[in-house]
């Protein structure tokens, strides 16, 4: 199984959704970062189920970092982040052992494990586990914050309802990261969360296009081919639990343009090289070149569904029915968010310290 990510700067996944604990261990971070537990406490708060279209399971999230700190930094060597489950109803899932929900791994975990897999609330693949990357993501995005670089993702789309750009991006990042939904337009927001209680009144679920910003990256980081900054980001963003696409800069729009149209011209203002468009979403050649990098992502609607569906038992070999019930989100995409914004930090910081070396992001 392969839970271990990052080349200079490794994360390492824990735990199962219905387990004791979950949590991450952070190997190859700088020595001296502080710990901003605010920050940690604030980007865990935007994960945490808060309205209707959210899962009814309330998780407190009382991470405890049990190596790697002294004093509040960061001491260089691993640094291990436990959280407890303790909110869980594992009867919920007893059949689900045998009987697979259509789009969950059910199947495919019972193919791979043999049966021995933690079935309860989805157990190593649920999105509860994301939790730890949350966490993990928080303290390296505060400390490229002191770098003067910011990440920062809202919903783009919704149903039929687009959000504007970002715009201002340290102003819109800042923005985002301070309120419930990170949705930049007033009006935008209401609708959208008009289409998601519209599909929980259904018994259904809907999924959206999350967009992502990542200002004040130097130019001159990444690889040319198998360590791009546009592979490690996607790499990073297929790990979320219902991601389905990845698209950066103009994304698919480019295969309807002229090149004329799709380069990106070069200009010189107050000593800096910038472009004048930013088709290429702030990467060239796998490479930063200092722009803004910009990507979205897909994120399909929510499996869990209580409706009824056709699926089979795959111990029996039968054909069968299922209706889900317990507590599930009909629109995973207000708390997916912030899942997206930290694993990009990780993604980032690791590709920095590949660069510049373990120090890079000493306070």
């Amino acid at each position: 199984m392969k839970n271990t990510f990052g080349n200079a700067l490794k994360v390492t996944l824990f735990g199962e959704s219905h387990g004791e604990m979950i949590g991450t261990v952070i190997d190859g971070l700088t020595p001296g970062i502080e710990i901003d537990y605010g920050f940690i406490d604030s980007q865990l708060e935007r994960r945490r189920s808060k309205a209707t279209v959210c899962t009814q399971r309330k998780e407190k999230d009382e991470y405890k970092i049990v190596s790697g700190i002294l004093n509040g930094k960061t001491t260089g060597t691993p640094l291990c982040i436990m959280i407890p489950n303790m909110d869980t109803k594992s009867s919920d899932y007893q059949i689900f052992d045998a009987v697979a929900r259509p789009g969950h791994a059910d199947y495919t975990a019972h193919c791979k494990y043999h049966g021995y897999q933690d079935h309860r609330g989805g157990g190593h693949f649920s999105g509860r586990v994301t939790v730890a990357l949350v966490a993990a993501g928080a303290i390296v995005q505060s400390a490229l914050a002191k770098k003067g670089i910011l990440v920062g993702t809202h919903i783009k789309k919704c149903g039929s309802v687009y959000d504007r750009d970002f715009d201002n991006y340290a102003k819109d990042i800042e923005y985002i990261q301070s309120i419930p939904f990170s949705i930049l337009d007033k009006d935008a927001e209401k609708q959208m969360m008009d289409i998601m209680i519209d599909a929980k009144k259904q018994n259904d679920s809907i999924g959206g296009i999350m967009e992502t910003a990542i200002i004040g990256m130097p130019a001159g980081v990444g690889e040319p081919w198998f360590d791009t900054l546009e592979s490690m980001l996607s790499h990073a963003m297929f790990a979320i639990p219902a991601i389905k696409g990845v698209e950066f800069g103009a994304g698919f729009n480019c295969a309807d343009m002229l090149g004329s149209e799709m380069n990106d011209e070069f200009y010189i203002e107050d000593g800096k090289i910038l472009t004048r468009s930013n088709n290429n979403g702030g990467i060239n050649g796998g490479i930063s070149n200092g722009m803004p990098i910009v990507f979205r992502c897909a994120i399909k609607p929510a499996s869990s569904i209580p409706q009824k569906q056709k699926t089979v038992n795959f111990k029996e070999m039968t054909q069968t029915e299922v209706e889900i019930a317990g507590r599930h989100d009909s629109a995973i995409i207000p708390r997916a968010c912030v899942v997206t914004e930290t694993m990009s930090a990780l993604v980032i910081a690791d590709a920095l310290l590949s660069r510049y070396g373990t120090d890079y992001l000493f306070n």
